[in-house]
């Protein structure tokens, strides 16, 4: 599954923070049955490593999984050790980038300012991650991609919620980073399932709705 692929589907990446190895298996199914298939688990989690070996095996071929927080390349190094597909930052950092490409997997890192966005795409990276996006507003969308090259995939990542989704995928957002609104530690899988169905339909009414 390439990440355009995973877009297309469905244009959220599911933000796992704090996500426990031993719910791991259970949550990443309930959000891939969800429609959801992009899974992302912060490294400030409870092992994380564990998490990402765990879900990077059991969905393999339905969803691509991977680390957010990635702030080193040592850190790059043990995700794609873990068998993780993407790296996702919420900073800047061309080493951080270029380390992941060397090792197959997918760069998202995060930015602010049109600088970072454009030494992150020289450094190789495949989406940016607008964070946080309640800094910026999709007027502020608008502007960047009237500079930065038409194929840039943007991904706004801080508070994105049901009722934002519209107005940002107007703007031309290629996806949403989606964390309490979706997981927080405690919450079942049924829940997460739940809320990330609500999620989905939220997004495939705001995408109906712009046709």
């Amino acid at each position: 599954m390439t990440l355009d692929e995973a877009l297309a589907a469905m244009p959220i990446v599911a933000i796992l923070r704090g996500l426990e190895p031993t719910e791991a298996v259970a949550i990443g199914e309930a959000v891939v049955a969800a429609g959801i298939s992009i899974l992302e688990v912060p490294l400030n989690s409870p092992d994380p490593f564990t998490s990402i070996a765990m879900l990077a095996s059991a969905l393999k071929g339905r969803a691509l999984v991977g680390a957010g927080t990635v702030l080193t390349v040592e850190a790059a190094d043990r995700v794609a050790e873990a068998g993780g597909a993407l790296v996702v930052s919420p900073n800047t950092d061309p080493a951080v980038i270029r380390r992941t490409k060397a090792n197959g997997m997918l760069s998202l890192p995060g930015f602010l300012t049109p600088s970072e966005a454009f030494a992150a795409l020289q450094a190789g990276a495949d989406a940016l991650k607008l964070f946080p996006a309640e800094m910026a507003s999709p007027a502020v969308i608008r502007a960047l991609r009237a500079v930065l090259p038409r194929q840039t995939r943007l991904l706004v990542v801080g508070g994105v919620s049901a009722q934002t989704i519209p107005p940002y995928l107007a703007a031309g957002v290629a996806g949403f980073g989606i964390g309490s609104d979706l997981y927080k530690p405690g919450r079942d899988a049924d829940d997460v399932g739940l809320r990330a169905a609500a999620l989905v339909a939220a997004v495939r009414q705001a995408k109906e709705a712009s046709l």
